[in-house]
């Protein structure tokens, strides 16, 4: 079965978080059910990746409320992500229930058909997450991340405390950062920077859990 890396950046980096995409459930502090994939397994691999670039928070979530992340390879400096190791089938459920629709359904089984033939980018339809790039390869298979064609054309919103808090435990999970580096990380990021200070997130990271 055809695998692919799955490079997460916001608050998939959690674990935790990340199964209620692939077997449904509610993320702690989410407002949202997930259905999850039809193939419900674990990644193979989960690996901590630097991509050029980094996350700004805009918009507003549905699920979190406040600003979403969003990976823009413009930005300076390189983003903190998590590379998940699955099948495209797996991240064409995944993509589809980021656009509120069905896994298995036209599109996802579209794009999983359609991920040998990227090259650099391609848009999947109108959206916030409409964009799916191809960020290179990592031990010969291809790795890929969902994101907005362009970020700067999407209001700067600051993020919710739940939301934070779920990406300061992926952050501790792929990374291995402390409170103060999660801090450093996300209070330079558009949309946090100056809505939060690093007291303010360094302190919701040392909580724990994804409650709110």
């Amino acid at each position: 079965m055809r695998r692919i890396w799955y490079v997460v950046y916001g608050s998939n980096l959690a674990m935790g978080r990340f199964r209620c995409y692939l077997s449904g459930g509610r993320p702690a502090g989410g407002s949202r059910d997930y259905v999850g994939c039809r193939d419900r397994s674990d990644p193979t691999r989960a690996e901590g990746v630097e991509v050029p670039g980094g996350i700004a928070f805009a918009s507003e979530s549905g699920v979190w409320g406040g600003g979403m992340a969003f990976f823009d390879g413009a930005l300076p400096g390189v983003a903190a992500c998590r590379a998940y190791l699955i099948t495209a089938d797996q991240f064409g459920d995944v993509a589809a229930q980021e656009r509120r629709r069905p896994p298995g359904g036209e599109f996802a089984r579209d794009l999983a058909g359609l991920l040998p033939d990227v090259e650099t980018m391609v848009a999947t339809g109108p959206g916030h997450y409409e964009t799916v790039l191809r960020l290179g390869e990592l031990d010969g298979t291809p790795m890929f991340t969902i994101t907005h064609h362009d970020v700067t054309s999407l209001p700067l919103a600051a993020p919710t405390a739940p939301y934070l808090r779920w990406i300061s435990i992926g952050l501790r999970e792929a990374h291995g950062y402390d409170g103060a580096r999660i801090a450093r990380y996300l209070a330079a990021a558009p949309g946090v920077n100056g809505a939060w200070s690093e007291t303010e997130i360094e302190t919701l990271a040392e909580t724990g859990g994804g409650d709110t």
